[in-house]
């Protein structure tokens, strides 16, 4: 049995994790922390959780919240992590960070990341930087496995790096004509209350946010980059819509000689064969967001504009399940040695 803590249980990420792990055969939750709640319990907070989960919330200092752990999720905002990782880690236990702190291997490319997000670029535990795993379990499956600390990916970079991988692989498109042109729900914004996310300001309508630059382009360019083996630059807008939850993205690249749906398909098809939860499809399928709502799943609809000789992907997740939560069960069941799908094998619910 692999015991869970949770700090900044109260948000999204912690709530989705919970609601995952106490449906998992092999998981226990030790003690959930957070800065609001204090003293209430998880299902006062969100009463669907009401018989199946009823910890109470603690606060950091409470000696409840030291019960031992294999695992200390941090689902919180960047530079929180960084600093308590080391004495996680001295305390025998593994992390596992839901925020941008341990993503990159190196404090430069985290300070590329952070400057680019508008934070202090200097990591506070930049020991740790080399023996952290990027957790997109589908690139770095062993990486994970073995690692003390384990960075979870970004949704919109899980998107679209699942989309690209393969092709950026085998080196099918030229490394500067990637266009990843990706849509989210609300839920993407996460708990924290804004003007703009206020109902009135969202019902019937969309826009473009970020463009001068949003934190996921680094990760998505490093990992294609390590995929293609040079540098790959691209061209990233996001877009919220006023859906709950889901992301949509198109991506584009030019590729360098001709190859038809069938070839690609086919390619994805293989590259993803011992990935449970990718799921590739041609042109014609009928596939939205709705058939990956509250799944693990992602879904890659693989096409080719032959008049342009230009590849088209359109991948589909749940920005809360595979571009958070479920990931984050996928990298805890890699850190723990038990079968990656475990507790996340499930369809949606249609409609």
């Amino acid at each position: 049995m692999v015991k869970v803590k949770i700090i900044g249980a109260t948000g999204y990420g912690g709530i989705g994790l919970i609601e995952l792990l106490k449906q998992h055969p092999e998981a226990e939750i030790t003690a959930l922390v957070a800065r609001e709640d204090v003293g209430k319990r998880i299902s006062d907070i969100y009463p669907h959780l009401e018989g199946f989960c009823d910890l109470p919330i603690l606060d950091a200092a409470d000696p409840q919240a030291q019960a031992p752990a294999d695992i200390v999720v941090f689902s919180t905002p960047d530079r929180v992590g960084m600093y308590s990782a080391p004495d996680v880690l001295a305390g025998g236990a593994k992390v596992l960070d839901f925020s941008g702190d341990f993503r990159f291997t190196t404090q430069e490319a985290y300070a590329d990341y952070a400057t680019r997000h508008g934070k202090d670029p200097i990591h506070a535990s930049p020991e740790l930087l080399g023996q952290n795993a990027y957790g997109l379990a589908e690139l770095h499956r062993a990486a994970i496995g073995a690692a003390p600390v384990v960075g979870n990916p970004g949704c919109f970079a899980c998107s679209c790096i699942l989309g690209l991988a393969p092709a950026a692989k085998e080196r099918l498109f030229n490394p500067y004509s990637v266009i990843c042109d990706c849509k989210t729900g609300v839920s993407g914004a996460g708990k924290k209350l804004a003007a703009t996310f206020h109902y009135p300001a969202r019902y019937e309508n969309m826009n473009a946010y970020k463009l001068a630059g949003h934190q996921h382009v680094c990760e998505v360019e490093r990992e294609l980059s390590l995929q293609y083996g040079s540098e790959i630059k691209l061209t990233f807008t996001a877009h919220v819509l006023p859906l709950c939850r889901g992301i949509m993205s198109t991506l584009y690249a030019q590729m360098d000689a001709a190859h038809t749906e069938a070839e690609l398909v086919e390619l994805y098809k293989e590259f993803y064969k011992d990935s449970p939860f990718v799921r590739v499809y041609g042109s014609k399928a009928a596939i939205g967001t709705n058939c990956v709502q509250r799944t693990n799943f992602c879904n890659l609809v693989v096409s080719v504009d032959e008049r342009v000789n230009r590849l088209r992907v359109v991948s589909y997740i749940d920005n809360l399940m595979k571009g958070q939560a479920g990931s984050a069960v996928q990298n805890i069941n890699l850190m723990s040695g038990l079968p990656e799908t475990m507790g996340l094998l499930r369809s949606g619910l249609y409609p």
